[in-house]
């Protein structure tokens, strides 16, 4: 039985913890009374197992089971480097 994950894409903000990063990701939502687009932003606590991820990578996340209090994502791939 396949299960399929949520994903989401974002860029690292902070690599300086040990085996996680700071993911910021942002998604347009409408203003229910004055219908414009805003932006939102989350920022995840990520697993990262090899600490690839650098500072300003884009990356696709991958939900999963709790590995600590806050961490619940995990990184799937890295897109693309920072320059």
């Amino acid at each position: 039985m396949s299960e399929v994950k949520r994903t989401q894409q974002g860029r690292v903000v902070s690599d300086k913890m040990d085996k996680t990063v700071v993911v910021q990701t942002e998604k347009m939502v409408m203003h229910p009374m004055y219908k414009k687009f805003v932006r939102r932003r989350v920022k995840y606590k990520v697993h990262d197992e090899n600490n690839d991820a650098r500072m300003g990578d884009t990356v696709l996340i991958e939900e999963t089971r709790p590995l600590s209090r806050s961490k619940r994502w995990k990184i799937r791939t890295i897109t693309q480097r920072a320059v």
